[in-house]
């Protein structure tokens, strides 16, 4: 079982199952009452909010969400609460605004507002772009749930695992491994083996794609000679297919 597949159907599912969240922030009350009913008709939950403020205090939530923000708001305008929660890659922003510029339009674009819809609007023009940002929710929920996985396992590695693990990315065969560590082949096998279980890994390319993943940083050339010297390559005899691994060493950013 590789990784794509431990442990996440769970998550995935319960991602799919709870009932999105859609934030409406907007000082215009009847605005709000309005995209209510119609966020409401679309299966979804509103919370609604006359402001920043009353949106920045409230706990983050684990679910697909978006934000429908107004422009123009009587504290925070919505641009500066646009960069507040600019980290919140799981709730995409839709701007709603009453009027507007090239100038806002293009800000708010450039940081990673997913619509800017003039007032009024047509309820299926809103409805479908709230539908697209709940998608986009997901996604981004489910690349942390794997990556939270990912996270879990290789926490859980021994210290000496690791450390083959560095040096089986780093391309190093069983005995050299073993010549280095000052340990026997066997051991390190061992030690292999249990390392690849853990991650979840079914060959050495699936993990160089967990490597990748945790962003592991690729050492340079000259770090890699002559002990990191790339070691491994794989041939596919029947389909005359080959690869090579590149050298990576076990450092997180």
């Amino acid at each position: 079982m590789n990784i794509t597949e431990h442990n996440l159907p769970r998550a995935h599912a319960a991602i799919t199952s709870v009932t999105p969240i859609v934030f409406v922030v907007d000082d215009d009350a009847s605005a709000r009452e309005s995209l209510a009913s119609l966020i409401r008709s679309a299966g979804w939950h509103p919370k609604l909010l006359s402001s920043a403020q009353q949106f920045l205090v409230l706990p983050r939530i684990h679910a697909p969400c978006c934000l429908l923000l107004d422009v123009d708001l009587p504290d925070l305008s919505g641009l500066d609460l646009q960069q507040r929660v600019s980290d919140r890659t799981d709730m995409p922003i839709i701007f709603i605004a009453d009027r507007s510029d090239v100038s806002t339009t293009v800000k708010a674009m450039k940081a990673g507002a997913v619509e800017f819809l003039m007032k009024p609007f047509r309820n299926d023009v809103i409805r479908n772009a709230m539908r697209d940002a709940l998608e986009r929710s997901r996604v981004a929920l489910r690349h942390e749930a794997e990556m939270s996985v990912l996270r879990e396992h290789h926490a859980a590695l021994t210290r000496r695992e690791r450390e083959v693990m560095e040096l089986v990315l780093s391309g190093l065969l069983n005995k050299q491994i073993a010549a280095k560590l000052g340990i026997t082949e066997i051991t390190v096998k061992v030690h292999r083996g249990s390392m690849m279980r853990k991650m979840g890994a079914d060959s050495l390319l699936d993990l160089v794609k967990i490597a990748t993943r945790l962003r592991l940083t690729p050492v340079t050339q000259e770090e890699s000679r002559p002990q990191r010297k790339l070691a491994l390559s794989s041939r596919n005899r029947s389909r005359g297919v080959s690869f090579e691994v590149l050298p990576y060493s076990y450092t997180t950013e």
